[in-house]
């Protein structure tokens, strides 16, 4: 699944693949605002058939938190 967010970053928020690792923080290094956070929102809620509620994602910290969180909600 990391692989697959990974590439969501790259395409919805114009991130280099190279930065985008586990231990990424959202805003610091990747620079994803609200904006971004949105559109990566909505794109997950569209390929995993979830619901993410904006409150969970302005609270996560790194890439890895945003992994985590979406497989829960999968199931995995």
């Amino acid at each position: 699944m990391f692989e697959e967010i990974r590439k969501l970053f790259v395409e919805c928020a114009n991130v280099d693949e190279e930065e985008v690792k586990p231990e990424a923080r959202l805003r610091e290094d990747l620079g994803i605002d609200s904006i971004y956070a949105v559109e990566l929102t909505l794109q997950l809620e569209e390929i995993y058939g979830v619901v993410i509620a904006y409150e969970e994602i302005e609270h996560l910290k790194t890439v890895s938190d945003l992994v985590n969180l979406v497989e829960k909600k999968v199931g995995r």
